[in-house]
């Protein structure tokens, strides 16, 4: 499949799944972000996401998870290194999205972050997620937040 006919909503969602698993390996098992797109490249599960999305995406907020580390920290009622490493990624990336793709409404990242949580999360972590992304929406995206209520 090409990446063209991997295009779709459910791509991009498909692609977010990816990211978490490569982030949440990034942070037990310390590989590389490098070595994480190859290995991801490697799986069959790549050739049914939003391949773009994910080649950019994950780089780009591997490369900046400390900064967005600490912007999470902000947001979170404990120490960031208590928070579950699931969770951690499924923040990262809507923190990322929230502050960096913000042709994507805040109310997307939100509810596929809720629902990311939902589906890799512990049994109440997606409504920490909903709250944690909630702050951060009215942060990064105080304008949009504002005007849609």
């Amino acid at each position: 499949m090409s990446k063209a006919s991997a295009k779709g909503a459910g791509a991009r969602t498909r692609a977010r799944e990816l990211m978490v698993q490569a982030l949440y390996q990034k942070q037990i098992a310390g590989h590389t972000t490098s070595e994480l797109v190859a290995q991801f490249h490697e799986q069959a599960a790549y050739e049914r996401v939003d391949q773009a999305y994910f080649d950019e995406q994950f780089p780009a907020i591997s490369k900046t998870q400390k900064s967005l580390e600490q912007k999470i920290d902000a947001l979170i009622d404990r120490p960031l290194d208590q928070l579950d490493p699931v969770e951690l990624a499924i923040l990262l990336i809507g923190v990322y999205e929230l502050e960096s793709r913000i042709e994507i409404p805040y109310r997307v990242v939100i509810n596929e972050a809720v629902n990311l949580a939902k589906r890799f999360a512990s049994i109440e972590g997606h409504k920490y997620v909903n709250a944690c992304l909630d702050l951060a929406a009215k942060t990064y995206r105080e304008t949009e937040t504002r005007t849609k209520g």
